[in-house]
């Protein structure tokens, strides 16, 4: 997937940056002021695909995403986890003690929330880790500093006053790769895959464990299953959306699917994609 053009939101320097250059080194990445700016490039095709986070190891899922993907013609094509190490940044000749605020994404506060509050903080919400190291740039208060990457310390120019400021050792970010086009790879059985879908379950009793049913009995293994409401039916209707171990012309899956259809409504496939190596990595420590 090189020699593309890559969308993110955010400026030089952020973590969504990183992780384009990561998983497309030779392709161009184009900073965007909001996810859904970096989503409607692809959607006008001025962009190929576009690196979106959505989740984090620490803080827990970014819930905009989860609301803006059904509404758009997107495919996730692929996943990415990018390591995170938030560095505490100040101007030059700023110290840890001359810092009364720092400022950040609301997730990287959320993921450095034990330091900030140890340090007596008062926690400032940016756009963009990057964009705050950029603003802190333009400050020039000693009193002032900002959450982001080293590369962001690089870039504009600041001290790192800490390189290690986040709050759990291993901290990732999972990103999704979308596309205006539905890249569904042949299946190989040599691979792992997984399946993303969203759907809403029809008005009978046990509704959801009748849609779940089908996957247990054929022994596929869910990996994920998140729930919100509907803004025009925020007491009444819930959207799930469910990330499933397998590829659609497994038999197990396909068996699983064709029961899925008869409990679930409205659903809509968001891709089909290879399983990160990561994952495997995970589970090899996790089994130690």
């Amino acid at each position: 997937m090189n020699s593309h053009v890559i969308a993110y939101q955010g400026v030089e320097g952020a973590y969504s940056h990183l992780a384009c250059k990561g998983f497309f080194p030779q392709s161009i990445a184009i900073a965007c002021h909001t996810f859904e700016d970096a989503m409607k490039l692809v959607e006008a095709e001025t962009a190929h695909f576009a690196m979106i986070p959505l989740e984090n190891s620490t803080a827990g899922r970014v819930e905009e995403i989860y609301r803006k993907i059904p509404l758009l013609d997107l495919y996730i094509v692929a996943e990415h986890f990018q390591p995170v190490k938030h560095c505490l940044l100040g101007v030059k000749g700023s110290s840890i003690k001359s810092i009364k605020y720092v400022s950040s994404h609301p997730q990287a506060l959320a993921q450095c929330y034990q330091h900030i509050i140890k340090n007596n903080f008062e926690a400032i919400a940016e756009f963009d880790t990057a964009g705050a190291a950029q603003n802190l740039k333009e400050k020039n208060d000693p009193s002032y500093g900002a959450i982001a990457s080293e590369l962001a310390a690089k870039l504009y120019n600041l001290e790192i006053l800490d390189d290690d400021f986040g709050d759990q050792k291993g901290n990732v970010t999972r990103f999704i790769v979308l596309s205006k086009h539905n890249i569904t790879p042949a299946y190989d059985k040599s691979k792992r895959y997984i399946t993303s879908l969203f759907f809403q379950v029809r008005n009978i009793p046990a509704a959801l464990y009748k849609a779940l049913g089908g996957f247990a009995t054929n022994g596929v293994n869910l990996i994920k299953l998140e729930s919100y409401s509907l803004p025009d039916a925020p007491l009444q209707v819930s959207q799930f959306h469910l990330e499933i171990n397998g590829h659609p012309e497994e038999k197990s899956l396909k068996l699983a699917l064709d029961e899925l259809t008869f409990f679930a409504k409205n659903i809509k496939y968001l891709g089909v994609y290879e399983r990160n190596t990561y994952r495997e990595k995970i589970l090899t420590k996790e089994s130690v």
